[in-house]
């Protein structure tokens, strides 16, 4: 499995982790944190026979990379065991999911995940995974006392592998 991100200015990131940070200190598990994973957004999931076909995916793709706004807006969650953040979905992000899609549909064997569609996609930024039942509680306890809406600006992309996180390539703007 294959991820294109989209990350935040320096400011955003800060702010993000700072509650990636809290709700990790507050519930007792550390999920996001021991497996390193930087604030983002997943724009792409895909599978590719090797990483050289990924990577040369990724460099298809960054020629229609722009950096771009995002208002930060609302805190959610995929129940049993995900909180995150999430963004209005507008023009910026859905003309980044469009052209990803459009590139990676040219790659040879290149199958996307269903929910990385653009018009299935749900834009989201994870601030705790794998959390209990008691632990989500804990956790949007956290979020409502600590969270608030936000501007922030997208300025790179990365292709990575999950679990642990691991970006092999970046582009910035």
């Amino acid at each position: 499995m294959y991820l294109i991100t989209a990350y935040f200015d320096e400011n955003t990131n800060k702010r993000l982790q700072h509650l990636i940070d809290s709700v990790a200190k507050c519930t007792g598990n550390h999920f996001m944190t021991e497996n390193h994973v930087p604030p983002h957004i997943t724009i792409s999931a895909f599978e590719a026979q090797t990483d050289e076909i990924a990577i040369q995916m990724m460099k298809n793709v960054k020629q229609s990379f722009t950096d771009g706004n995002v208002h930060l807006v609302s805190v959610g969650v995929f129940l049993p065991y995900v909180i995150y953040v999430a963004p209005i979905y507008n023009a910026y992000l859905q003309d980044i999911s469009c052209d990803i899609y459009d590139t990676l549909c040219d790659g040879e064997d290149i199958i996307i995940n269903q929910f990385y569609k653009p018009t299935q996609w749900f834009p989201h930024i994870t601030i705790g995974k794998k959390l209990s039942k008691e632990e989500m509680q804990i956790a949007f306890q956290t979020m409502q006392e600590q969270f608030q809406v936000m501007e922030g600006r997208i300025v790179r992309m990365g292709l990575s592998k999950p679990n642990p996180h691991r970006d092999l390539i970046t582009v910035e703007y």
